[in-house]
């Protein structure tokens, strides 16, 4: 649900710098990629090489730049529309860049181009050199105080940054929140850059990148939760019809080997997520209400 947007009495927004959080202080989605270079983006985002990467991590708030997370997320406004490919790289001191985008990349470019923040990013010194990655954002919000924050409060915080994690196995995600409830991201191949939505998807985090200033309502905003019947990996692992029924469609696709057991591991999650990036959608190997009609499954 969005806030209102035309009620002074209801905008009441708080000061947030990096940690701190001051209440009663007011401030007035390149060329596509065929098949071999598709599985070997994935292949470099997934599995085993995810956190093989050593982070330099900051461990204290950088001086605040002047700049605001509604300046971040209205730079990346001006971006809707523009292309999504799986691994591309931004670089971060170009700022007639226009894509393709990853979606980390994504973040971090216009994070950079506003605020000259390297974050999310390896190295962290050098604009030329920086490599934006999902796992990058989470090791550097994990050592800095005050940096990770919960998903709701991120929800109504214009510019925040919001994450689910890369699993093994896995590709994570990172958008900016709009502070209604929407997002501005780098999506999907078949989306590129869009105006989208926090509501029915999964997401561990929200993240606010320190020497970037914040603000919030104290208006909540309603989330919908991710649709009951998602298949995904989780512990233990489910196990099922529905799962079987999923292993098989993708054994007729040519995208799984072995036998469709009905149990969802990391095998069934690779095959999902190589299934989404060739169909644009985004490659989480999790298997929603889009992944399933993109599938020809059953709605349940």
């Amino acid at each position: 649900m969005a806030r209102r947007k035309n009620a002074p009495e209801a905008r009441k927004p708080a000061l947030l710098e990096g940690s701190e959080l001051r209440e009663g202080e007011e401030l007035d989605e390149g060329d596509e990629l065929d098949e071999g270079e598709e599985l070997r983006a994935f292949s470099r985002f997934a599995g085993a090489t995810a956190l093989r990467r050593t982070a330099s991590m900051a461990t204290s708030p950088l001086p605040f730049s002047g700049v605001t997370g509604a300046d971040v997320l209205s730079l990346a406004r001006l971006h809707i529309g523009e292309k999504y490919v799986l691994g591309a790289r931004a670089p971060m001191s170009n700022a007639d860049w226009t894509g393709p985008w990853d979606c980390a990349e994504f973040v971090s470019w216009c994070v950079y181009q506003k605020g000259k923040i390297l974050f999310g990013t390896e190295p962290r010194t050098d604009p030329m050199l920086a490599d934006a990655y999902t796992g990058f954002w989470l090791q550097q919000a994990r050592s800095t105080e005050g940096s990770l924050i919960d998903l709701r409060d991120a929800a109504g915080i214009p510019g925040a940054a919001v994450l689910r994690r890369p699993m093994s196995g896995q590709i994570g995600h990172i958008v900016l929140s709009d502070g209604r409830g929407g997002t501005i991201e780098a999506h999907s191949r078949l989306r590129g850059v869009i105006a989208g939505t926090l509501s029915d998807r999964r997401w561990d985090c929200g993240i606010l990148v320190p020497g970037i200033r914040y603000t919030r309502s104290d208006e909540p905003v309603d989330l919908k939760p991710v649709m009951e019947g998602t298949l995904r990996l989780t512990t233990p692992l489910m196990e099922g019809d529905r799962v079987r029924h999923l292993q098989q469609r993708l054994r007729e696709l040519g995208l799984m080997v072995g036998e469709a057991d009905g149990i969802f591991g990391p095998q069934t999650a690779h095959a999902v997520g190589i299934f989404q990036m060739r169909s644009g959608l985004v490659s989480d190997g999790e298997v929603g209400s889009q992944t399933r009609a993109a599938l020809g499954l059953p709605s349940d």
